[in-house]
Parts: structure tokens; C-alpha cells; sequence
């Protein structure tokens, strides 16, 4: 089967697409993230919880994120190759467990390797709800605080003051969860995710939100208005008229 240049433009006129790039060779990720944004029209990319040995705070990896903030490029990052692998070979244990450890890892490489701090207007959301980063959260926090010389060596802020700055997905499966993560980051920080249609997918895309959550202003905001504003589209390319 053919697809014509112009059925592509459509569906991503539809669905805003992401794209991948090689984060190992940064010169050629800056380039192809270019490429994308600017002549393919894609809203961002999506990248993995770390690069080879690099985690995210990595000083070849930040003017990736610098060209995507002058981009208005947004960044979504899916835990991978997940850590301790080889000590969790029974019951699935590195999606149970190692996932949100990746994602969590991400987070506070991210946010302690000052990453935030220099990039205000980075547009970055995280899988899986941030895995185990909100649950534990004040741990983080209480290590900031007593070990500063160890933890706040690369960025003296309190981590916790950038949770209004980071995006997550509501994909949590727990409806506890959930109202603690609105709770937490606040709605206009959570959008829609699905894994769909993988087996820790929700299977049922938005169930979760629609069956847990009774404010209707909440239940957009979760549903599509945070996707909206961190993909940087406007509401009315949806709307018929």
C-alpha cells in the first residue's frame, strides 16, 4: 500500500506525532530534531530514562534540551533497559519494578542535574505517572536537605519546587494514586496515558479518569487540555464548526 504525502500531513494534522533521535551522537539528535520539528511538523520527541551510560543531567546531552526549548519542542521520556535487570530475572520484576525506578532515575537527574533550573520553558513529561517519584518524593526531599553536599552539589534548589514545572501521565492504574498525583502536581500538570496497547497498557484509554474522577473542569483537564497546552496546540484545530 502507498500513503500519499498528503494522507500523512492529515493524520498528523489529526494526531501530533513524536519523534525518536540518536542521543548518543547529540550533534545528529540537534539536527534530526530539527528536521522534525521544523519541516516534518512533529510536536517533539520521545526519549528513553537514560543514554547508554549518560543519564539525563549529562553535560552532552543539555544542548539536546536547550535546542528543544528554542524549538518549543516537547519531551516525552519512557523509562528503558531497565536498571538491575540481571538481579530481577522472575515475575516480570523489571517492568514492576524496575520501570518506575528508570522513571523516578530520570526525574532527579533531571531536576538535580539543574536542568530545569537553567531551561524554564523545557516541556518535559514523564511515563507511568513518574513511577516511584512521587511516592517518594519526601525522601527525596529529606535527602536534600541532610546531605546537600551529595544531593544539591549541581543545582541549592529544593527539588520539591519543581513539581509545577514537569508533566506526568495518569498512567497509574490505582484511582488513590491518581487523586494523589492531582494532589500533588495539581491537573494542569497530568495528561491522558494509555500504554495502550501493551499489557500494563490501560486497556480502556481515560477509564481510569472517567470512572474516579467527578469534576468535569478536572476530568478535560486530564483528558486533553494539559496534552493540548504541553504539545503547544491549540483546542480549536479539534473543534467543528
Amino acid at each position: 500500500m502507498t500513503i500519499l504525502p498528503e494522507y500523512v500531513t492529515s493524520i498528523l494534522t489529526v494526531l501530533p506525532g513524536l519523534s525518536t533521535i540518536p542521543l548518543q551522537s547529540p550533534k545528529l539528535a540537534i539536527k534530526e530534531l530539527e528536521r522534525c520539528v521544523n519541516d516534518l511538523g512533529l510536536a517533539g520527541v520521545q526519549i528513553g530514562s537514560h543514554v547508554n551510560d549518560w543519564n539525563l543531567n549529562a553535560p552532552e546531552l543539555f544542548d539536546i534540551f536547550e535546542a528543544a526549548q528554542d524549538l518549543g519542542a516537547s519531551i516525552f521520556v519512557h523509562p528503558w533497559d531497565m536498571m538491575g535487570t540481571q538481579q530481577m530475572p522472575d515475575y516480570w520484576l523489571p517492568w514492576l519494578v524496575g520501570m518506575p525506578a528508570e522513571t523516578s532515575l530520570a526525574i532527579c537527574s533531571t531536576i538535580f542535574g539543574g536542568i530545569f533550573e537553567r531551561l524554564p520553558k523545557l516541556k518535559v513529561a514523564f511515563a507511568h505517572g513518574g513511577g516511584s517519584f512521587p511516592s517518594t518524593i519526601g525522601r527525596i526531599e529529606h535527602g536534600f536537605d541532610c546531605r546537600p553536599d551529595l544531593v544539591a552539589k549541581d543545582n541549592p534548589i529544593n527539588p520539591r519546587n519543581y513539581l509545577d514545572k514537569i508533566y506526568l501521565d495518569t498512567l497509574v492504574h490505582d484511582p488513590k494514586m491518581l487523586h494523589y498525583l492531582i494532589e500533588l502536581f495539581g491537573a494542569d500538570r497530568l495528561a491522558l496515558g494509555s500504554d495502550y496497547p501493551l499489557p500494563l497498557g490501560e486497556l480502556e484509554p481515560g477509564k481510569l479518569i472517567k470512572e474516579n474522577i467527578f469534576d468535569d473542569e478536572i476530568k478535560a483537564q486530564l483528558l486533553h487540555e494539559t496534552a493540548l497546552e504541553w504539545l503547544g496546540i491549540n483546542k480549536s484545530k479539534f473543534e467543528i464548526s
